[in-house]
């Protein structure tokens, strides 16, 4: 595989520039959040005008990261995969609303009631419409046993995932299915037969000028070269650096941001009708339409007319990637980091360069002139955990005069004090108000944001913060554990437990549920009172939520454990701090 790196120009250019506000944000962010590396391209004028690198390509020691440093691209791999099979469709080796059946030969889609009326598609698989199970796939590590794609389809040895089925209807709803790429993948192989990754390269890669790109799984020795090492949240290295991703189209892209801004070019160009585009200007249309929950033929979408983006996340194990570019405008970036991480990182960085190269409507950073004044003590009521949507959490900690949100770990989003029981972030506009009992006690913190605002009820204490106490509710404790370790064991314990709330039986189904296995005790350490709220888990009413150290392989880990007014457990969490 030939490398074609940045061109000299803009590499001098890039490594000689003087600091601006978008490498203070990048350095700042970094710093904060501990990324090891990161490397970004702008979009500017429909042309890569800036592309550059920070940091390293491994933490403590690695080389310095430069445009050239190659990056899992993860789920941003769906996109460039979703382009190889519209060109497919165009040169009629595929149609998008026929049966996938037809063409596939390795492998069938397995009829069953839910394909009676409507089977499997293209469309449906590039929409994530298809009714397709198993949402992601973590990777090999370099010394495991590789599965073909259709072991991995079958779900076969040795195979780490449950096997891809139809689950719904076609077409009825959304739901993300890497599974379904994995599908496209052996569809276009089947109708082609070229190995994915030489197809990849010659009617996508190749003609966009992605040459630094690959679906090459492992990758090459020289590929693997110029790869970055992964990182995961806790910032501990992937053991082999990276993962291996027989489920290329899924996962499988090693890639640039100077190349995926190429492929995002590639996208605007053909939208535009300019010539020798990779599709028709009538097939990007297609690609850019809305099918269902906001997403086109391989990316997601935001806007409308002039103002519309399309856009993709990654990760895999190790890596995470964003792509966001607009339709019409020539504008977009990418950013890609040699670690997984849960913050709003690479968001805070995009609207820093939606405001530096002026994006259409580019909010101005929020800034709070004069903190309010707060004592620490007031300021440490406030902290602790929230729960912000169904079975989504966030934890906030006191620091320094203001709060911050805690992301794996370490400080994410800052916000100040502007009065009494508000505070205002200081990267975007969201301010939040905190709610109090007739106790003083706080149970709910309010969020305002682009003029929407909603309750989210405060679930628990900050668990560094406690000690354990006499359990008063041993015998309590006691359904708590029975209920883990039912769980622990699969099959149908957890099924035939009176002491599980049906959602949660239902959800968790038989398969063991590993982090739980090795649990040996609990120690309690605080109750929260969440019955006025309408905090809910797998469909069951949450009234209490309770706090515990586990004790599991030897080692304390902080469990979050959610019971319904009768007692019944309904969800579970372990949690960071």
């Amino acid at each position: 595989m030939r490398f074609r790196f940045v061109p000299l120009a803009l590499a001098v250019l890039c490594a000689g520039a003087h600091a601006d506000s978008l490498d203070d944000v990048i350095h700042a962010e970094m710093k904060r959040r501990q990324i090891p590396g990161l490397s970004i391209a702008v979009i500017d004028g429909g042309k890569v005008v800036r592309a550059q690198g920070y940091g390293v390509t491994e933490k403590n020691g690695g080389a310095a990261v430069t445009p050239a440093t190659l990056f899992q691209a993860g789920s941003v791999s769906k996109s460039v995969a979703a382009l190889g099979a519209l060109r497919l469709a165009e040169q009629g080796k595929l149609a998008l609303d026929e049966d996938v059946n037809a063409r596939l030969v390795s492998w069938k889609v397995a009829d069953n009631e839910f394909t009676a009326e409507k089977k499997v598609t293209l469309r449906g698989l590039l929409s994530h419409t298809a009714g397709l199970t198993v949402h992601g796939f973590p990777g090999y590590a370099l010394d495991a046993p590789m599965p073909t794609v259709v072991q991995v389809l079958n779900g076969e040895a040795p195979a780490n995932t449950r096997p891809v089925r139809v689950h719904f209807a076609p077409g009825s709803q959304w739901r993300y299915s890497g599974g379904g790429y994995t599908v496209m993948q052996l569809l276009m192989t089947d109708v082609t037969g070229k190995p994915f990754a030489e197809l990849m390269r010659d009617s996508v890669l190749a003609p966009l000028g992605m040459h630094a790109s690959s679906f090459e799984q492992p990758p090459t020795a020289e590929h693997a070269r110029l790869a970055a090492t992964g990182h995961y949240g806790d910032r501990k290295q992937v053991r082999g650096r990276w993962h291996i991703y027989p489920e290329m189209a899924a996962a499988g892209l090693w890639s640039t941001p100077s190349d995926l801004a190429r492929f995002a070019i590639g996208i605007q160009q053909a939208l535009a009708g300019a010539a020798n585009s990779a599709i028709s200007a009538a097939m990007a249309r297609e690609m850019l339409t809305d099918q269902k929950n906001n997403y086109g033929l391989g990316v997601f979408l935001k806007g409308a007319g002039k103002d519309q983006q399309f856009s993709h996340g990654g990760r895999d194990e190790g890596f995470d990637a964003l792509m966001s570019a607009y339709s019409h405008t020539g504008q977009g970036v990418v950013v890609m980091i040699n670690a997984n991480d849960n913050s709003r990182i690479k968001e805070r960085i995009v609207a820093a360069v939606a405001r530096q190269y002026r994006w259409p409507g580019a909010a101005e950073q929020a800034r709070v002139a004069a903190p309010a004044k707060i004592d620490a003590r007031t300021l440490a009521r406030y902290a602790g955990w929230y729960e912000i949507a169904n079975n989504r959490m966030i934890a906030f900690t006191a620091q320094h005069g203001r709060l911050s949100t805690l992301v794996d770990g370490m400080p994410d989003e800052e916000f100040i004090p502007i009065g009494k029981g508000q505070f205002r972030s200081n990267s975007r506009k969201m301010e939040l108000s905190f709610v109090s009992n007739a106790r003083g006690h706080v149970t709910a913190a309010a969020m305002n944001a682009d003029g929407q605002q909603r309750q989210v009820p405060r679930i628990g204490p900050l668990m560094r913060s406690l000690t354990a106490q006499a359990d008063r509710q041993p015998a309590r404790t006691a359904t708590v554990k029975t209920v883990l370790d039912a769980a622990a064991r699969g099959g149908d314990a957890l099924a035939e437990s009176a002491l599980a709330t049906p959602g949660l039986k239902k959800n968790f189904g038989t398969d063991k549920v590993e982090e739980l296995s090795g649990l040996s005790s609990l120690a309690f350490l605080h109750e929260q009172d969440v019955a006025d709220g309408s905090l809910q888990r797998h469909g069951g009413k949450v009234a209490r939520v309770l706090s515990y150290v586990a004790t599991i392989d030897g080692q304390p880990r902080y469990l979050m454990v959610y019971l319904t007014a009768d007692g019944v457990v309904t969800d579970y969490d372990l949690v960071a701090h």
